[in-house]
């Protein structure tokens, strides 16, 4: 029991004399007030928060998360083809699939894929 706590009083000595080193030795300058502020995509903390944004950037997240859940849903549907038989497997994975034509089309009628805006 003793040299167990003899370990776990070891243990903190070195962790503590450890994290007193680090702080030391760091060459993080607090003087900076431009690197110590955050960075959200491009915005400037300092100025307004209400200031509008590109909603092309939120429907390309969108588009993003979109595409994201529909490969996610097919990737199980892989090992599904030795269960299951061919024409059953193809069926699925031909609905996915004009599903995810449907909806690039869609995208691109609406000039979503368009970065020139």
């Amino acid at each position: 029991m003793i040299t167990m706590l003899n370990i776990f009083i070891l243990i903190m000595m070195i962790s503590n004399i450890m994290m007193m080193l680090s702080i030391i030795l760091s060459k993080k300058s607090f003087s900076d007030r431009e690197k110590s502020s955050p960075f959200e995509c491009g915005f400037d903390p300092k100025s307004s928060a209400r200031i509008p944004f590109s909603l092309h950037f939120f429907l390309i997240t969108i588009i993003f998360l979109i595409f994201d859940v529909e490969i996610a849903l097919i990737l199980p549907i892989i090992p599904l083809f030795k269960m299951v038989n061919f024409i059953l497997w193809t069926k699925i994975i031909f609905f996915f699939i004009i599903i995810l034509i449907v909806g690039l089309y869609h995208e691109w009628n609406q000039n979503m894929l368009n970065w020139t805006n």
